[in-house]
This record gives structure tokens, sequence and C-alpha cells, in this order.
């Protein structure tokens, strides 16, 4: 081990210097051309006149022109020098029409690719709508210039003058005139075979990701291209968009817990807002009759393929219309940009093809339910049996929840994962839906409808509510949520009261998650693919705590022989011990186990699991939810190594297969029945997949 351990600590003491040594060479470069005199950073601006594959098109256009009358050699019955030379004879006819109406271009971008041979050289230019060949002569630009070009690196950026033309080959390229050096790259960019692969890179350095993957740059030109097509849509039907306030005194509008701020100047604590709801509705009052916003909301919650703290939602609000026009609006909408952006109304998402352009199918929650749970919740009269058929289906509920929330724990379980075609699912439970109108003929339900495709929700809206005496008995009924423990639950905004007071007419409402439109229109597996820098932890957070915890320590032993920690116990309830024994064979069927946390994240929808990807030593990752989120963020988990039981029979939990239990130590306070709960971890030395006795 100890050689080993020497090899491979000299492997990455040689390989160090190394990189080293080739920023010091970069930097040498560029000190000698600032040195003399062409200091590329002293450049303001360069005239582009073409990108590259304008280049292409343009030539290839121009060519077809110009030798739209030339004959192609007929080289049949020719040997092999014969064909060679008559074809050679062609190519140079070809480039003397080509080259006597030459296309001068003026092209930037950066050198992806470098081929010094001798008096004349290739290089790759890489621009925002993809690469060219240059080549590079030393008659042609000059021996300084060439000499200055054979001595500059790999993603350097170069302004470069020439005239396009085809190589013997058939490759498009420029013949360059004029090169100007305009920034230096001072770094490596990563190796061309293998590019940028590493995620948590591309994600942190995205600008480098951008450079190597051209899927990349596709994706967030088309994320672009989306946001534009959605504008334009909205814009021709009359609609007017609108900013409204990001930090807000009274983040309300949607269920979810929101980051905590404060303004020094005003000596008062702000939130920055989960929704963009409440005053868009205000301006519905205003006489603004059709408004929409596209924006940045925020929500201090976990992190996973399809959840960002922070992320881009759409709202729309429309006067003197329901539901139902939101449901046309959004169909229309959403087959709109399908083919504005993609040319097709016909999308695949990991092999699941959808219509877009087919109508969108049309279902009442309850009708879903029964359709795929086999359970018809017009005949569940009461709570307790709500209760009792959830308990059959082996379904987790709260104590706090109502009958509609039950309904809605059915829905998520059974329902969500089967409709992956274009869906609207209409007529939720009123408990679920404290800012929406009741249905006239059914007030336990409301006029809202949840936009699915892929099995994921990608629209949520309503009849709007307009009344404001059933406003703040809504409001009031969160507030006692909110009393009993739920931070996601909203709390009464008086303004908003006042402007629903005032009078607001009757309205339709949408909201749009712009990111997993993004996801499906661009076939992005992750919600971090589609943002071009996402929330990720910081680099070296965990080495300042293990530091600090270190020096902590440290801190103890020197105190130890003076000072010994205490711990108070005494507000603690411990459960008493079971007095009924376990036979020995029974207990030695349980297979406990060491295991590392791979990925740790928050189960959509649920405000207490947390499903964790673990290594349990035997090659194949193992899911297992445990109801720990109060206790616990996701991020804090990874890496970790805990105990399971794994040879527990699969329970399904949210739809999720969970195959064991986490161990965690449970106690209660004095005074309280909440219970906390302390996941058991044990020295990450202990390796995976070992076994307790």
């Amino acid at each position: 081990m100890e050689g080993e351990q020497t090899v491979g600590q000299n492997q990455k003491n040689t390989q160090e210097p190394d990189m080293n040594q080739l920023r010091k060479v970069r930097r040498d470069k560029l000190a000698e051309l600032q040195q003399n005199g062409r200091d590329p950073f002293q450049i303001t601006k360069f005239d582009q006149t073409h990108h590259s594959l304008e280049v292409k098109d343009l030539y290839e256009a121009h060519e077809a022109e110009l030798l739209k009358d030339h004959q192609e050699p007929n080289v049949e019955g020719m040997d092999e020098e014969q064909a060679k030379e008559a074809l050679k004879k062609d190519y140079e006819e070809r480039r003397s029409i080509m080259d006597a109406n030459p296309i001068h271009v003026a092209i930037a971008g950066r050198m992806m690719f470098k081929r010094v041979m001798g008096k004349a050289s290739f290089c790759n230019i890489q621009d925002l709508q993809g690469n060219i060949q240059v080549y590079v002569a030393r008659d042609a630009i000059g021996t300084d210039s060439y000499a200055d070009f054979k001595k500059s690196d790999i993603g350097d950026i170069f302004g470069l003058e020439g005239f396009a033309f085809r190589t013997r080959t058939g490759e498009i390229s420029i013949h360059a005139e004029k090169m100007t050096l305009l920034s230096k790259s001072l770094q490596m960019l990563p190796e061309k075979f293998h590019g940028l692969t590493d995620t948590d890179t591309r994600y942190r350095q995205r600008y480098v990701d951008l450079i190597m993957n051209s899927d990349t740059k596709d994706t967030f030109i088309k994320r672009s291209k989306i946001l534009s097509a959605i504008r334009k849509y909205l814009s021709g039907k009359g609609f007017m968009e609108v900013e409204t306030p990001m930090l807000v005194a009274n983040a309300g509008g949607a269920a979810a817990r929101p980051f905590e701020t404060h303004f020094n100047a005003l000596n008062e604590d702000l939130k920055l807002r989960i929704s963009l709801e409440l005053y868009l509705k205000r301006l519905i009052v205003g006489g603004l009759e059709k408004v929409y916003e596209i924006g940045r909301v925020f929500r201090n919650e976990g992190l996973d393929t399809r959840h960002n703290p922070e992320f881009t939602l759409m709202e729309l609000y429309q006067a003197y219309t329901d539901y139902h026009g939101m449901m046309d609006l959004t169909e229309n909408l959403y087959r709109f940009v399908a083919q504005e952006v993609l040319g097709t109304t016909h999308i695949v998402y990991k092999g699941i093809e959808m219509d877009l352009g087919k109508p969108f199918e049309r279902i009442t929650m309850v009708d879903a339910v029964k359709k795929y749970a086999g359970v018809d919740w017009n005949e569940v009269k009461d709570l307790e049996q709500a209760r009792a058929i959830a308990k059959e289906h082996n379904i987790e509920f709260e104590e706090r929840h109502k009958k509609g929330d039950i309904l809605n724990l059915f829905f998520e379980e059974y329902v969500e994962e089967h409709l992956l075609q274009p869906t609207f699912v209409m007529d939720h439970p009123i408990e679920i839906s404290p800012l929406t109108k009741k249905k006239p003929e059914n007030p336990e339900y409301v006029e809202r409808f949840e936009f699915f495709m892929n099995g994921w929700e990608m629209a949520n809206a309503y009849s709007e509510l307009n009344d404001p005496i059933d406003q703040r008995e809504r409001f009031k009924a969160q507030e006692e949520l909110l009393a009993q423990g739920d931070d996601e639950a909203n709390t009464t905004d008086e303004d908003f009261m006042n402007a629903l007071e005032i009078g607001m007419p009757p309205t339709g409402g949408i909201g749009f998650g712009i990111d997993r439109m993004c996801m499906l229109l661009t076939g992005a597996e992750a919600i971090r693919d589609v943002l071009l820098f996402p929330t990720m932890k910081s680099i070296g957070a965990d080495k300042q705590e293990n530091k600090a915890s270190k020096s902590n320590e440290a801190e103890k032993c020197d105190q130890i022989a003076t000072k010994e920690e205490k711990i108070d116990f005494s507000n603690v309830k411990i459960e008493p011990l079971f007095e009924e024994e376990v036979d020995f064979d029974t207990f030695s069927k349980s297979d406990f186990r060491a295991v590392k946390v791979k990925e740790c994240v928050a189960v959509p929808k649920s405000k207490k699991l947390l499903q964790f990807t673990l290594d349990d030593g035997t090659g194949i990752d193992r899911t297992i939810l445990s109801g720990i989120h109060a206790y616990y963020e996701p991020e804090e988990l990874v890496g970790k190594t805990l105990i399971a039981i794994t040879n527990l029979p699969p329970r399904k939990m949210m739809g999720i297969e969970s195959c064991g239990m986490l161990l965690s130590a449970v106690n209660n306070l004095k005074d309280s029945e909440d219970e906390e709960l302390h996941l058991v971890m044990v020295d990450n030395h202990i390796p995976a997949g070992a076994k307790l006795y």
C-alpha cells in the first residue's frame, strides 16, 4: 500500500507542475506579444460580416450558380493515375472560376484545432453557429503574423478576414488574408477527444460546457426560441407582459417555503417571491384585462432532477374567462411553440412519443382515480371512510389531512405516472386549492386543472376566486394549517384582500413551469440541463465544515482534561423498552448493512420523504425512502455512511418502490408529541455492504 501511495503521489506531483508549466508558457507568450506592441486585450472590436454556417450556405449557393454549366469529368475506363489527373484538373478549373468571383468574409471565433505545416497551416474556428476550417499561409498573411499564429494556442480567439473556397477533399473553408488575435486564452480547454463529460464541472463551468459540447449550446439557443415563441403567441392574443416585485413582505400564491432576507435601509424582513399570482390579480382589478409575467421565483426546497430552488415561472391572467378558456389557451400555446421551435407537434422524450397535434385529453381527478386506482371517490362519504380506504391501499396520510387531501394522495400515488400524453386533470378538491372558485353544482370541488405530460405537472390553472369573503375564509384555513406546523401554508395578504373588495371580474389564470417545458422540447434529462447556471453547493463548503469541525475537536481535546462536554437530555422523553422478547432465530434473519449515500433528493409533493440512492456493496444501486426531511436537507446527507435493513420486502411510497429501511434514533420532547429523528450515521471508514452483528 505504501508503494502504491508513493507512486500515485509522484504521478500527482509530476502532473500538477506540467499544468502549471503549460499555463506559464501561455502567460509568457502573452507577455511577449505585449512587449512587442501586439497586446490582444487592447483591441476593442472586430467587425464580423458572417458566421461559419452562413459562409458555408452562401458559398454553396454561389457555387451552384457559377458552376451550373460545368460538366463533371467522366473517369470511367481510366486507370488510377489518369483518373487522379482528370479530377485534379477539374478541381483547378472549378477553383479558378470560383476564385475569380470570390466571397469575402470576416468571421471571429475560438480556435479549437491547429495543424502547422511549414509555410502553411490549417486551423478550426468555432463561433455561435458551428465550426469552419481556415487555411493560413505565410505568403497570404505576412511573415510576422504567421510567426505569431504558429505560437498561438487552442482556445485563443481570432478575428480573420479572407475568402471562401472548397478544398480538394470537398470541405468549404476560408483562405485567410488577415489574422487578428482578439483574446489570449491562459487556461487549457478539456482534451478534445473526451471533451467535458463530468456533469458537476459542466454545471459549475457552463462557459466551458458551451465551448466543448455543441448539444449544450443548441439546448440554450432552443430555450431562447421557446421563450420568444411564447411571447409571440401571447402578443398575438392581446396579452400584456408586466413585471412585479421579487422582494415581498408576504410570500403567497403557492404552497412553498420562502427564502427570507433583510432590507437594511428599511430595517425590515422580506421574502423572495414564491409565486407571481397575487400582484398580477391586482392588475386585473386595475383593469388590465390580459396580463402575464415570465420571471424567476424562489422556493426554499430540495434539489432533484426536476426541481431547482430558483426557477422560471410564467403566470397569465385573463378577465372574463374561466378554466375552460385557460385549457384552450394552453393547448393552442403548446402546439404553437412546438411547431415554431421544432417544426413539428410530434415530440419524443426518452423514447416516449407525445403528439401535441391531437386534442388533449380532459378528465376529472375523481374519474382519474377511479380509472387507475379503482376507487370511486363519489362513494366516499366522509373523512373516516377516506382514511380507512387510504389504509387499505397503503396510502400514508397525516392527521391534518382532510378528505380532499387524501383524494389528492391517491391521485399522486396511482395516476400521475400514467399521464404521458397531454392531459388536463380537472376539478380538484377544495382543500388543496385555496385561491380557486368552487364548482356551483358541487362546492366540495373547484374549477381548477393541472396539465400533465410525461407524467409531469406542466401547468396549473383556475377559475380564479374573486369573492373576497370566501377568500378571507380560505386564508383563515391556511393560517390554521400554518399554526399546526405546515410551513408551506399561506398567510392573509391584507392588501390583496383590499384589491378583491374593490372588485375583480371573473378571471381565468394559469401558471406554466417554463423549465419543464424546455426539458420536454429539448430532450434534457434534468432541470439543471436547461438552466445556464443551476444552484450548486459551493466548492469547499464541505472542507470548511470539516475544517471547522476538526478545529472544534482539537479545542475539545485540549480542554478535555479540565472540561467535559455536557449535553442536556433533561427535556428528552425516551420510549420504554419492549417487554416482549424476540427469539434469536427471528432477530438473526434481519440483514443490517452499512450503506453509502450516493444521492439524496426530496420526493416531489411530499413534505416528509427523502429518496436515497445507496451503495450497498452489491454494485447495484438501492433506493430507500425515509420520512426525515423535517430534520435533514438532502444535500447534507450525500457521502454519509448509514445503517439499513436490506432484506425487507419492497414497499411502494408516492409511486416509488422503497427497498429496505434506514435506521433512525427516535425520541420525544417532554410536553410534546412531536418526534425527533436522528439518522444513525457511522464511521465513513466502514465499507458499503459491511454486515452488522
